[in-house]
C-alpha cells in the first residue's frame, strides 16, 4: 500500500516521476485566467485566519460544505455568520467523506506546500491545524503578495470589466518591489447581457468610463475599444467571454440600435434580438483582439444561479451553478467563421463545461488555424472538469484530435492566494499520461522530446502563446 500523497502522488510509472521531477515540478506558473482581487495584491493583503485564506471565496468548498449539511451561517466568506473556527471545523468535519474528489487533495496540498502541515485534516485535528496555520499567517511571509512568490508565480492575469477603473493595476504597474505581472483582462459579459437587472446603470457607468455616449450599437462599440485601448496600454492582452450559451444571429445595424433602446428602457428583450446583438459585438471585438495581437478566451456551456432563492439572497458566484446542456457546435462553427471572414479568427482558447463538447472543441479547433503554433487551443478541463478524469479527458482528446505538445497548459480560474498547488496537481496528471504512453511504447523514451513538452505545457507554450513581455 502506498502512502497517502507521498512524493509519487499520482505518478504510477518510472517516466512519469523523471518527467515530473526533472520538467515540470520546478517550472513557473503563467496564470493567465484567474479571479484574484488586483486590490488585495496592491495593498499586500494580509489574512486574519486560515478561515479567511482557505474558504473565503472558494465556491468549490462551499458546495461541498453543503453537500454535507452544512448551515448557510457557516460558509459563504463574511456573508456567513458563524466563527470563524466554526466554519473551518466544518469544512474539516465535511472532507472525510469527500473520498474522490479534488478537494481533498487539494486541500492537503494546500496545508503542505503553504504551511508545511502534513497532518490529515479532519473534525479532531481541526482546532491543532487552525492554530498552527494561524500563528504562522502573523507573519508577512503569509501575505498575499509572498505567498504568489512562493509559488514562483510570473504572470497574473485577473478578470475584470470595461467599466472598471484599473485604479489598482495601473498602481501595480509602477509598483517596482514586485517582481510578478498583474494584468487586467477584458471581460464585457455585462454589455452584452440586455435583461440584466441594472443594465440601463451599467450603460451609463461604461459610457462614463468611456466618455462616450451609448445610445447606438456603433457607439457602444465604440466604448467598448477606448476601453479595450486602456487596457491594452495596462498591459492586458487576453479576453474573455462567459457565453453560457454559444449565440448566432445576424441583424443589420438598425435592428441592433432598436434591441438596445430596448434595454436601456428597461423594456424585455427577446432571445432572438438579444442572441443577434451578442452575436454581431462578439464578431466585431474578435476583430479587435486580432488587430491587437490579443487572445480570445470563450467560456462555454454553463447553467447560472439555478437556485433562485439562493441567487436571491446571496447573489452570483456562490456554487449554485451547474453544467449545461446547449449544442455548441453549429452556433461557434458560425460565429467562428463570420471572425475569421472579417480577417482572421484572433488567438482563442475554448472552453465548455459539458465534457460531452470536448470532440466538438478538439475538432473544431483545427478548422481555424495558421499563423501561429497552437493558434486556436482547447481549453484546460474547467470548473467541474477540473479534476483527474476530466484533466485526462480533456489531455488525451487534444491528443487524440490536435496537438498536446502546443497546449498552453493550466490556469487556476479561482478566487484563492492559495490554489496555485493545483498546478502541481494537472502536473503530475500530465506527467503520468505521458509516461503510460511511453512505457507502454506508444511514444520513444526521448527524453529531449518528452521534456521539452512538459516544460512547454508546464509554462513556456503560455509564455510564447500570450505575448507578455517577462
Amino acid at each position: 500500500m502506498k502512502a497517502f500523497m507521498d512524493e509519487n502522488f499520482l505518478l504510477s510509472t518510472d517516466t512519469a516521476r523523471t518527467l515530473f521531477f526533472d520538467h515540470a515540478k520546478d517550472m513557473p506558473i503563467f496564470d493567465y485566467h484567474c479571479h484574484l482581487n488586483p486590490h488585495e495584491i496592491m495593498e499586500n493583503k494580509s489574512f486574519r485566519n486560515v478561515t479567511e485564506l482557505m474558504l473565503g471565496g472558494d465556491h468549490y468548498k462551499w458546495r461541498a460544505m453543503l453537500s454535507n449539511g452544512a448551515d448557510e451561517s457557516l460558509m459563504y466568506g463574511d456573508k456567513g455568520g458563524a466563527p470563524d473556527f466554526d466554519k473551518f471545523k466544518a469544512y474539516a468535519a465535511m472532507l472525510k467523506y469527500a473520498i474522490g474528489n479534488p478537494l481533498y487533495h487539494w486541500t492537503h496540498l494546500e496545508l503542505r506546500r503553504v504551511f508545511g502541515i502534513n497532518e490529515i485534516l479532519n473534525e479532531d485535528s481541526a482546532r491543532r491545524i487552525y492554530d498552527q496555520a494561524n500563528e504562522m499567517l502573523q507573519d508577512d511571509a503569509f501575505r498575499c503578495r509572498a505567498l504568489i512568490e512562493k509559488f514562483n508565480v510570473k504572470v497574473i492575469c485577473t478578470t475584470d470589466d470595461p467599466a472598471d477603473s484599473l485604479t489598482d493595476h495601473a498602481a501595480l504597474k509602477e509598483d517596482r518591489g514586485f517582481g510578478v505581472k498583474v494584468l487586467p483582462s477584458f471581460r464585457p459579459d455585462k454589455c452584452m447581457n440586455l435583461n440584466a437587472a441594472g443594465y440601463t446603470d451599467y450603460i451609463k457607468a461604461l459610457s462614463a468610463a468611456a466618455d462616450v455616449d451609448i445610445s447606438s450599437f456603433e457607439g457602444l462599440m465604440t466604448a467598448l475599444e477606448k476601453r479595450l485601448d486602456v487596457f491594452h496600454a495596462l498591459g492586458a492582452r487576453v479576453s474573455d467571454h462567459g457565453l453560457n450559451t454559444v449565440p448566432f444571429a445576424r441583424a443589420d445595424a438598425s435592428v441592433l440600435d432598436a434591441t438596445l433602446q430596448k434595454a436601456l428602457k428597461g423594456e424585455k428583450v427577446s432571445q432572438d434580438e438579444e442572441d443577434a446583438f451578442r452575436t454581431e459585438a462578439l464578431i466585431r471585438l474578435g476583430g479587435l483582439y486580432r488587430e491587437r495581437g490579443w487572445v480570445m478566451q470563450y467560456h462555454m456551456n454553463v447553467l447560472r444561479n439555478t437556485n433562485s432563492r439562493r441567487f436571491a439572497t446571496l447573489g452570483p458566484d456562490m456554487g449554485f451553478d451547474s453544467v449545461g446542456g446547449c449544442d455548441v457546435a453549429l452556433p461557434l462553427s458560425r460565429l467562428l467563421d463570420a471572425i475569421e471572414s472579417g480577417g482572421g479568427v484572433p488567438k482563442t482558447i475554448l472552453y465548455s463545461l459539458n465534457p460531452a463538447d470536448n470532440y466538438v472543441v478538439g475538432t473544431m479547433i483545427g478548422d481555424f488555424q495558421g499563423d501561429v503554433p497552437g493558434k486556436v487551443q482547447m481549453g484546460s478541463g474547467w470548473w467541474f472538469q477540473d479534476q483527474r478524469d476530466g484533466m485526462e479527458q480533456q489531455l488525451r482528446t487534444l491528443a487524440a484530435l490536435g496537438l498536446l505538445g502546443r497546449f498552453v497548459g493550466m490556469l487556476t480560474d479561482s478566487r484563492s492566494f492559495i490554489s496555485y498547488p493545483r498546478h502541481e496537481y494537472f502536473r503530475r496528471i500530465l506527467c503520468n499520461v505521458i509516461g503510460r504512453w511511453v512505457e507502454n511504447g506508444e511514444y520513444p523514451c526521448d527524453m529531449d522530446a518528452l521534456g521539452e513538452i512538459v516544460r512547454g505545457i508546464s509554462f513556456d507554450n503560455a509564455r510564447n502563446y500570450f505575448g507578455i513581455e517577462l
